[in-house]
């Protein structure tokens, strides 16, 4: 938050983690191969409707990827169909234009829905899942800064001047206190140290029994594309309703994710 003493601000990843990004991720992307058995081996639920949302300035074709996989998994994923995410632009100052996409899916599923967000698409995640938690069935967020200091990122002057939100507004400020509290339903956020866009610090949900963070080794924009996040979220959406349990990581588990839980 902005009112953090300056010994408690987080600084935002280096320059060198930020121009090193579109590299690791087409990296990441060209790898995926290398893991195809492995993905196609993931825990398979019930194939419930999963909304997914881009993430700042992307569209649903960043998506594409993701969607598809889900779609091989057996689940009905859904794009946003919102545009290019401009914030405030693409779901309205308060959610509204997402908030009515949920609503659509689950009148046309008549299933809760659970939303996977990429970066700024899993702070919106989370807000909707405060709207509607009767609809909602979990939130999963890949490298999204939900908490701490809204300025512990490289692309703060473009997100103000291409959403026109400013940092600085009453508005904002609440829905950042507000994004700071746990979301009313089971969340799961997926995040890397070596994000080179926004503070990994700040992509992690806070301590309850029904939060979760799994780290994985990679790049912010690789995140949808990388195979051990892929894995992560096929393992979260497979948990059955009502009896959502944390994430194992054990075996294999151990080598691919750095950490898992809550850090003390």
């Amino acid at each position: 938050m902005t009112s953090l003493h300056a010994s408690e601000r987080i600084a935002p990843p280096s320059k060198l983690l930020a121009l090193s990004e579109l590299p690791r991720a087409l990296a990441e992307l060209g790898s995926l191969p290398w893991f195809g058995a492995l993905l196609m081996s993931a825990p398979r639920g019930d194939g419930h409707p999963v909304l997914v949302l881009p993430g700042f300035v992307t569209t649903d074709a960043s998506t594409t990827l993701l969607r598809r996989y889900l779609e091989l998994l057996g689940y009905s994923p859904y794009a946003w169909e919102l545009g290019r995410n401009l914030g405030p632009k693409a779901i309205g100052r308060e959610g509204e234009k997402l908030i009515d996409r949920l609503d659509a899916i689950y009148a046309e599923t008549g299933r809760k829905v659970s939303i996977i967000g990429w970066s700024l698409g899993g702070v919106m995640a989370r807000q909707v899942a405060r709207r509607r938690p009767d609809k909602v069935r979990q939130v999963i967020s890949l490298g999204s800064p939900f908490t701490g200091d809204p300025r512990a990122t490289n692309v703060m002057r473009a997100y103000e001047t291409l959403t026109g939100q400013r940092m600085s507004d009453e508005h904002t400020q609440a829905q950042l206190r507000e994004s700071r509290q746990k979301p009313p339903v089971p969340s799961t956020a997926i995040y890397t140290k070596a994000d080179g866009i926004v503070a990994w610090q700040n992509c992690c949900e806070p301590e309850d029994a029904t939060t979760d963070n799994i780290e994985v080794y990679g790049s912010h924009c690789g995140l949808g594309v990388n195979a051990s996040v892929l894995y992560a979220i096929a393992d979260r959406l497979a948990q059955p309703e009502g009896a959502w349990q944390p994430f194992e990581r054990k075996g294999l588990m151990a080598w691919m994710y750095p950490s898992s839980g809550h850090v003390h």
